[in-house]
């Protein structure tokens, strides 16, 4: 355990939720958030990434009902790792959370990652402590994927640990500035340092819809800042833009 340190007594708390092809799971998600985080000052940063189905339509929704929810569109599919990275640039907390939409990372193990970040650690990451709510495949081929990984790489990444993550503001500031154009984004995470403390946790199963990140639209993204993300920067800050179903755009500096 680290010394506590001087911490924000009302922290804003930035989700960053990569979507793609999700129009049922959302609003279940945002029921969720609300049920378990209620007494917590949130932003919701929703990337959109190039979906097909309904999808834009149900977060223009939610933008319009709720002043929590920022949406940042993308001009097509490109990837999870790219979608991160946009949302990344784009929320504003004193801490960020990158999180599925799909609620197999529950939401209330994000008031666990406050308690260790009060405590003093810039990071506190999910662990998962049972998987039983993945395939058999997806066990397996991450086991051997640590394996090789940690064997190779100069900085090796916890086991057992996904993007679920709370971050503190200045880790995302660091992460920001990385110049790498193809993004593994749980290597980098694990790259740029900071302490950090692990949060157990059980993996839920699925509550609504399927997955729809493939394999190769997870993998790394060709640019750090989409095209869609690119056109929401002014000056040397990151903005957020916050679309409508008719695309029209607003933003913050």
């Amino acid at each position: 355990m680290t010394d506590p340190v001087s911490r924000p007594a009302d922290p804003l708390v930035s989700l960053v939720v990569p979507v793609f092809n999700e129009a049922e799971a959302v609003p279940v998600f945002l029921r969720a958030v609300d049920a378990a985080l209620a007494d917590l000052r949130l932003e919701i940063v929703f990337i959109n990434d190039g979906s097909t189905d309904a999808t834009l339509a149900v977060l223009g929704t939610a933008l319009a009902r709720d002043p929590r929810c920022v949406v940042v569109n993308l001009s097509r599919n490109f990837g999870k790792e790219s979608a991160l990275t946009a949302g990344l640039a784009s929320a504003s907390g004193d801490v960020v959370v990158p999180m599925d939409v799909d609620l197999q990372d529950p939401p209330e193990v994000i008031l666990r990652f406050l308690d260790k970040w009060r405590e003093g650690y810039d990071v506190a990451y999910g662990l998962r402590e049972d998987r039983s709510s993945d395939g058999m495949l997806k066990r397996q081929s991450a086991v051997w994927f640590y394996r090789v990984f940690n064997r190779t790489a100069e900085t090796p990444i916890p086991e057992n640990t996904g993007d679920f993550r709370l971050m503190d503001r200045r880790v995302v500031d660091a992460l920001n500035l990385l110049p790498e154009r193809v993004r593994f984004m749980k290597g980098l995470f694990a790259w740029v340092g900071f302490r950090a403390a692990p949060v157990p946790y059980v993996r839920a199963v699925r509550q609504a819809g399927r997955t729809k990140f493939t394999p190769a639209a997870s993998g790394g993204s060709r640019s750090t800042a989409s095209p869609a993300s690119r056109r929401c920067r002014c000056g040397s800050g990151a903005t957020s833009a916050r679309p409508s179903p008719a695309r029209r755009w607003s933003m913050r500096c």
